[in-house]
């Protein structure tokens, strides 16, 4: 009999370490799932206070509910809310000065108890500055000085005995997103403007607006549309390695058809080459798909994985020509999990 291979069997200190991780996100699922069902219009009176907001959401917390308010602070500003960190007992040694009149304040506790918090908040409201708070119960110091407060109640910590932060943090956290993005949604944030904010790693590739990538100018190979095939292939060039596409015009510059080498291979594989002296009208593609200079790198891929495309002419409001895209000059943009 073979041995049995590393496979086939679970030691049993793995074992037993996979059902503690197990218990542990069980836990915390759990926890958020409770949160989800109890949230109510005090959520809704939070994201209303935000979105009218003319200045900053000032993030705070301290410990390991201070680095997830560092989370939430960065969820909010990507996506088109200025906010920003602050550490509570820097705050009170002098920091506190960040906060202006039209800011407000997302303070992060589970006891709501803490003593650098509780220092801020005589001073808040002197400021006149509202104080939203994320904590597990509204009659705590934090919950009875906030203008608004999200109580998520009490819950066991998971693992190690229940003593390291762990189910609370990933409710904090849990909730500061659905903040984040409620209030995004509430703005009317495009996937422009969130991509405005990501220009770098995958993210940003995958969210590069088309005319940061597409063939403009000299590198744009157009035509009239009267001209002959023979014509456009002979007279029209462009510098640097050519796109495999040409764009078509009528006489008020607007995009008409689209005639590729493809397009000039099947005609000479049917023998019709009494059409290279004909007006490249009656072979070109009439109506080609095409996309806006603002549409996303992201959508173009779609397109051209969906439709089998290998060029597309980008057009601005008025139908004319603009650029190109070919789908050579964007597979090198692509995370490497597109390609």
């Amino acid at each position: 009999m073979s041995a049995l291979s590393s496979r086939d069997y679970v030691p049993f200190e793995e074992f037993s370490q996979l059902r503690s991780a197990k218990e542990i996100l069980q836990r915390e699922s759990d926890a958020i799932k409770v949160i989800a069902e109890q949230l109510d219009n005090r959520f809704c009176t939070a994201v209303d206070l935000i979105v009218t907001c003319q200045g900053r959401v000032i993030v705070t917390g301290i410990g390991k509910a201070g680095l997830i308010g560092q989370k939430i602070a960065a969820t909010f500003a990507s996506m088109a809310t200025p906010s920003q960190f602050l550490h509570p007992a820097e705050a009170v040694h002098g920091d506190l000065g960040i906060i202006q009149p039209n800011d407000i304040v997302l303070a992060l506790s589970n006891s709501g108890e803490t003593e650098e918090l509780c220092r801020m908040l005589p001073i808040l409201e002197r400021m006149n500055v509202p104080v939203i708070a994320i904590t597990a119960s509204a009659q705590s110091c934090l919950g009875r000085a906030a203008k608004i407060v999200i109580p998520y109640g009490r819950h066991q910590e998971a693992g190690f005995h229940g003593l390291a932060p762990t189910t609370t943090t990933t409710i904090m956290l849990a909730l500061g997103d659905a903040l984040g993005i409620v209030t995004a949604t509430r703005k009317g944030v495009s996937a422009e403007q969130f991509a405005r904010f990501h220009p770098a790693g995958s993210l940003g590739k995958r969210l590069t607006p088309v005319n940061d990538v597409m063939r403009k100018g000299d590198a744009l190979r157009v035509a009239s549309q009267s001209e002959t095939v023979r014509e456009v292939f002979s007279q029209h060039h462009s510098p640097g390695r050519r796109t495999g596409a040409i764009v078509l015009v009528d006489e008020e510059g607007q995009l008409t058809g689209l005639f590729t080498d493809s397009d000039l291979a099947r005609l000479l594989e049917s023998h019709r080459e009494h059409q290279l002296d004909r007006p490249i009208h009656e072979v070109m593609t009439k109506n080609p798909t095409t996309v806006r200079p603002e549409a996303l790198l992201e959508e173009i891929v779609h397109i051209f994985t969906k439709r089998k495309f290998s060029e597309l002419p980008v057009i601005d409001e008025a139908g004319h020509p603009v650029g190109m895209v070919d789908i050579t000059d964007i597979i090198a943009l692509l995370p490497t999990a597109d390609h």
